[in-house]
């Protein structure tokens, strides 16, 4: 906390662990240059050595291991377990990685989900994708099926239907 000026509530452990903070306020970086160049992002949490080093402005992320989110600068609300999770990072919203290298290729999508040793999404600078596991994965069960959500309290749009009993009594199921 070398240059805090305004900021309040932050904590810092760790050399040169929130040392470019200036008015950034609970932030908490714990391990050698943790939010190192963080100046006024806020709500974040580093811990392990360069987590959220290069973050600036970015505020409500979490990176848990070395290097996680290590390339963020003005990115938010992005939790990153594992080393160098989520590295390349830098502008992205809403992602998240969790595993050794997991969503490290995603640079600036949005709302993507990483989970698994390596495991990527298509496209870095793409958004809401989903990626469990990595290209070594041969197997993945699930006990129940999936289910895709059909609720009227997730549509909208919903309109009134013209067709009636007439229109269903002339169906011929096959």
């Amino acid at each position: 906390l070398r240059s805090n000026t305004t900021g309040n509530s932050n904590t810092a452990m760790g050399n040169s662990s929130l040392s470019n903070n200036t008015f950034g306020y609970e932030n908490t970086g714990l391990g050698i240059y943790s939010l190192n160049s963080n100046t006024s992002g806020f709500s974040n949490t580093a811990l392990g050595r360069y987590s959220l080093y290069t973050n600036t402005t970015g505020n409500s992320n979490t990176g848990l291991g070395s290097n996680s989110l290590y390339s963020n600068t003005n990115g938010f609300r992005h939790t990153a377990i594992g080393y160098e999770s989520l590295f390349s990072n830098t502008t992205g919203v809403n992602n998240t990685g969790i595993g050794y290298r997991a969503g490290n290729l995603i640079t600036s999508g949005i709302n993507n989900i990483a989970i698994g040793n390596d495991a990527q999404v298509p496209s870095g600078t793409s958004s809401n994708q989903v990626r469990i596991g990595n290209t070594s994965i041969f197997y993945a069960g699930i006990q129940v099926a999936w289910t895709i959500t059909s609720d009227r309290r997730w549509k909208q749009d919903i309109l009134t239907s013209n067709l009636g009993l007439g229109f269903i009594t002339k169906l011929i199921p096959v």
